[in-house]
């Protein structure tokens, strides 16, 4: 039991010192708020929201509001660099929309979803711990600060750059990986609402191209984020540009794409049909299936 305290309380500190890393190099070059960076602010406040709402959320063992809450987190810091800043242009404007409403779409989805469900089996086990529960929120707070970092670093900086290619190149990503991620889940939302398809796998629409197109969407987006931010970043606030390559990392490699195929093949591992459709359907990238 102490082993697991002291582990948990180790990545807690390491998850902290990681963010004091990214809020000291994006806060070079960043306006200030009261005398203090305001990227370093922004990226405290994304902390700060998760941690009290861990509060009611251990009292009462609920993970209902977990997503919900790392949506109106990416919404509120947006919108306070906006008000924080004092200095807005049209990038900027841009760039707080794309992040909004990204969160206001995924938000409302994901928390209709677990209302729908009741629960999200992934925190069955970590719940009653209270540093293990902690210790997701305080993840879904770097999750939100390095995902969002390149954004709140172009949206805080003290110079502005006007609109231009890298701008207009970003934004048809953005929408593009956003439309993906959007059709992915409305399809797959669909299909769960038939009846005929319970202890069913989706194989339809954009499911036949990509196991996992939501993600491939999202990632897409983010990196729509980041080409638009280039070219108000220099320096140190350079360092921010790695949100989309943690996002490609986590939805890869930690909790996107292999706790999702480790369950599918707890379910339908060694069925016919799982196993053709696994064998001929990219993980990730949407590409035309394998011919059998």
């Amino acid at each position: 039991m102490k082993i697991k305290t002291y582990s948990t309380l180790f990545s807690l500190g390491i998850v902290v010192l990681i963010a004091t890393g990214l809020a000291w190099a994006g806060s070079q070059g960043s306006l200030r708020a009261w005398g203090i960076p305001l990227f370093s602010l922004l990226i405290g406040l994304a902390f700060l929201v998760q941690w009290i709402a861990f509060i009611p959320a251990f009292i009462f063992q609920t993970e209902k509001f977990y997503d919900l809450t790392g949506s109106l987190t990416y919404i509120g810091v947006t919108v306070a660099a906006l008000v924080l800043s004092g200095s807005v242009d049209k990038r900027t404007y841009l760039l707080a929309g794309m992040v909004i409403l990204w969160a206001a779409r995924l938000g409302a989805f994901l928390f209709s979803r677990i209302l729908k469900s009741g629960k999200d089996s992934r925190f069955d086990a970590i719940k009653p711990s209270f540093l293990r529960f902690l210790l997701t929120w305080t993840i879904q707070g770097l999750w939100i600060s390095f995902t969002a970092a390149a954004a709140l670093a172009a949206i805080s900086a003290q110079i502005k750059v006007s609109m231009d290619g890298y701008a207009v190149v970003g934004f048809l990503v953005w929408l593009a990986g956003l439309g993906f991620e959007a059709a992915a889940d409305t399809q797959k939302g669909k299909f769960r609402k038939d009846p005929q398809n319970k202890d069913r796998f989706i194989r339809s629409g954009l499911w036949a191209w990509s196991r996992h197109p939501n993600y491939f969407g999202e990632i897409l987006l983010w990196i729509g984020v980041a080409i638009t931010a280039f070219p108000v970043l220099y320096g140190w606030q350079l360092v921010t540009l790695i949100s989309p390559v943690f996002v490609i990392f986590l939805l890869t490699k930690v909790s996107g794409v292999p706790l999702l195929e480790k369950r599918a093949d707890e379910k339908w591992g060694g069925q016919a049909d799982y196993e053709d459709y696994k064998k001929n359907t990219s993980v990730l990238v949407p590409l035309p299936p394998r011919q059998k």
